[in-house]
């Protein structure tokens, strides 16, 4: 064999060698960049899906994770399965249970946040060139990991009940897709849940054309009128539809605990992605989430963050008609965090952004949320962050900006 010889030493010295193309090809998220425009004193915000912090049960989360520390000792220190703590895996499938989908701890795979759960999926399922179907408009994040993932992304029009089951099932005759991404239950951006109707037709859709669905559900337990639809998991075969969910908008964002609901066709697949991002979630946060569910504390912080979110998302859709232009739309969610709001043509939100900053109150424009041929006349607006008074003197503002 022989020995590779060392190259001559160049004349001059060659610059850093580029990031990765699949990383310079994926936009940046609009929301995390606003972020740090709209967290300065004086501005209410609707840009950012934030949980209310004065309504995470401090109390209850400091009791949990003494009781682990102090029971479990360095054992609550050391590195867990891959697939996480038992007892909160057996209490996820539970609650699924309990929805009406029957499941076993066995399927449900721990993750570090949902948005872990999506990037493990679309590494899971997704080949570069893979064809991904996205409700449009889409959650922003999940563009970004099938992006990653090298999949060719297609836009699936929707319309006030969600996807157009028509609209899907002739794509899947056109695009052969590997898997279809959906948010059915209070969706982000639009607020807007998938009717039950359209739920069956949509897994007969994927069925017939014999491709998976990822059914992302962080929202289903903040419901505040009408009445609780089947999970998609629940209407079809086993393995047909896998679901991703969290506690980040029921307990708290900052334990980054969220789940994959899986079965035997993917779960090895996942768990392998799992291992390489990061072997396992974090030990002590696991086991303080799962005491903290024994203790019967999360149904009674769910009660009264419902309770609370509803008052704002009232206090949202009363200050409205006064504060957007005439002829604007707007969604009415029975439940979630987000209004998505279509304002007439002409109107472009991303141009009237800092406008509404220099005005001390913040939005989302809609286009990002538009896998393509975005709508530059919509924007997202959360109401989850504020009090109702807080949020009527946001409204006022945006009254002011539309008034030009």
């Amino acid at each position: 064999m022989t020995a590779l010889q060392p190259t001559s030493r160049p004349t001059t010295r060659p610059g850093l060698p580029p990031l990765a193309a699949r990383v310079g090809a994926v936009r940046s998220s609009v929301i995390r960049d606003l972020l740090a425009l709209t967290e300065r004193p004086g501005v209410i915000s609707f840009a950012g899906g934030l949980p209310a912090p004065e309504l995470f049960d401090l109390e209850g989360a400091r009791a949990s994770f003494a009781a682990v520390l102090g029971e479990a000792g360095p054992r609550s220190l050391q590195y867990s399965p891959t697939e996480g703590n038992r007892d909160l895996r057996e209490a996820v499938a539970a609650r699924y249970t309990a929805r009406g989908l029957p499941t076993d701890g066995a399927d449900v795979l721990i993750t570090t946040g949902s948005q872990q759960g999506l990037s493990l999926l679309a590494t899971a399922l997704v080949d570069p060139g893979d064809v991904v179907l996205v409700e449009s408009p889409s959650y922003l994040a999940a563009l970004q990991c099938f992006a990653l993932a090298g999949a060719r992304l297609v836009a699936v029009p929707s319309d006030e009940e969600g996807i157009d089951p028509d609209a899907l099932a002739a794509l899947a005759a056109r695009w052969a897709p590997k898997l279809l991404y959906t948010v059915p239950t209070f969706q982000n951006p639009t607020g807007r849940t998938l009717s039950l109707a359209n739920r069956r037709a949509v897994v007969e859709v994927a069925e017939r054309y014999g491709f998976r669905v990822l059914e992302d559900d962080p929202y289903a337990e903040l419901r505040y009128s009408g009445e609780p639809v089947s999970p998609l998991a629940a209407l079809t075969e086993p393995g047909r539809v896998v679901s991703t969910g969290s506690f980040s908008k029921i307990l708290a964002p900052g334990l980054r605990l969220g789940w994959v609901r899986t079965d035997p066709s993917v779960r090895a697949g996942v768990v392998v992605a799992k291992q390489a991002a990061d072997l396992h979630t974090s030990t002590v946060d696991q086991a303080a989430a799962a005491h903290y569910l024994a203790a019967g504390r999360l149904d009674a912080a769910v009660g009264r963050t419902r309770a609370e979110y509803r008052r704002r998302r009232d206090a949202l859709l009363a200050g409205l008609p006064t504060a957007l232009p005439a002829g604007s739309r707007w969604t009415t969610p029975d439940g979630g965090m987000f209004v998505w709001a279509t304002l007439p043509q002409g109107w472009d939100t991303t141009a009237l952004l800092p406008r509404a900053l220099e005005h001390e109150v913040a939005f989302v424009p809609g286009a990002p949320f538009f896998p393509s041929d975005p709508q530059p006349a919509t924007m997202r607006l959360s109401f989850t962050t504020y009090a109702p008074d807080d949020i009527a003197e946001g409204t006022r503002r945006l009254a002011v900006v539309f008034a030009g």
